[in-house]
């Protein structure tokens, strides 16, 4: 039977505040036009996120329209008082990075945006200047850094060590376990929260296992889903605050909460786990 109940929750180091450990990506997702069936689906689908008690909602000025699809929704369903924005700066130049997050949070409808985020580290010096006086004067709550590749580790470990951010974001799944080496002991050891994009490895881990019918072993960690197994390998190390898969469908959205709940992989389960995704 699927687990029911409430979701498992992680600090935030920076604060304390607690977070549900599956948030919601909206890269391509939510890269839409008012209207039409995609609207509709999203909508639907932030509603499952909400009532089933997901908070965490990410994105950026490099997704498309999905920030102001994001705002447009919860402005539609009332809903931004329960959900955690985060979004990011993605250009070059003070100027340019003040009007873009400006626009951010006209595009979001928030007076406040819960997490800003340079973006793939982004002419960081610069823009960390202007989050911490953001920050100070409550524009934004927390600040962090991301990035999609671990081609980038070196420089982001460096501005781990140079900047006390509040949150990174980084890839991490089955198929993308580098950050379990370094990046993710340092997060821990600076007191960062960590989000996860990725989880999937961008789909591909999803066209190795469709095929395969789902592990007996899989029950007991409390997974009905190839979804939930896959995320709940992330969620086992307790440095991950948040994994935020990308969908605007209302099942999938269900189906990924409930990886949230239940049991998390011990080490032995983990390796069970990634000798299943490579025999794929």
């Amino acid at each position: 039977m699927p687990e029911t109940g409430p979701l498992t929750k992680r600090r935030i180091p920076a604060s304390g505040e607690e977070l549900p450990v599956v948030g919601l990506g909206t890269w391509q997702a939510f890269d839409f036009g008012r209207g039409g069936a995609e609207h509709a689906q999203a909508r639907e689908g932030l509603q499952a996120f909400v009532a089933g008690g997901g908070t965490l909602v990410d994105s950026s000025p490099m997704y498309g329209q999905a920030e102001a699809r994001v705002g447009d929704l919860s402005a539609e369903l009332g809903m931004r008082p329960k959900l955690f924005l985060a979004t990011k700066v993605w250009t070059r130049g003070r100027e340019a990075g003040v009007a873009q997050m400006r626009d951010s949070l006209r595009q979001m409808r928030a007076d406040v945006i819960d997490l800003m985020q340079v973006h793939n580290l982004l002419d960081l010096d610069v823009h960390m200047a202007t989050l911490r006086a953001w920050q100070e004067e409550g524009r934004v709550r927390y600040v962090g850094v991301t990035h999609y590749h671990q081609g980038a580790y070196e420089a982001l470990e460096a501005a781990m060590r140079r900047y006390p951010l509040d949150f990174i974001q980084i890839n991490a799944s089955v198929a993308e376990r580098e950050s379990e080496a370094r990046i993710l002991p340092l997060a821990a050891e600076r007191g960062m929260a960590v989000l996860i994009n990725r989880p999937f490895a961008g789909g591909d881990v999803f066209a190795r296992v469709r095929r395969l019918p789902l592990p007996e072993w899989a029950g007991e960690i409390g997974c009905t889903s190839w979804a939930q197994v896959l995320l709940k390998y992330v969620l086992a190390n307790p440095a991950v605050t948040c994994a935020i898969p990308g969908t605007r469908n209302p099942r999938h959205i269900a189906d990924n909460l409930g990886a949230a709940r239940g049991p998390f992989p011990d080490p032995q389960m983990r390796k069970r786990i990634v000798e299943a995704v490579a025999g794929a």
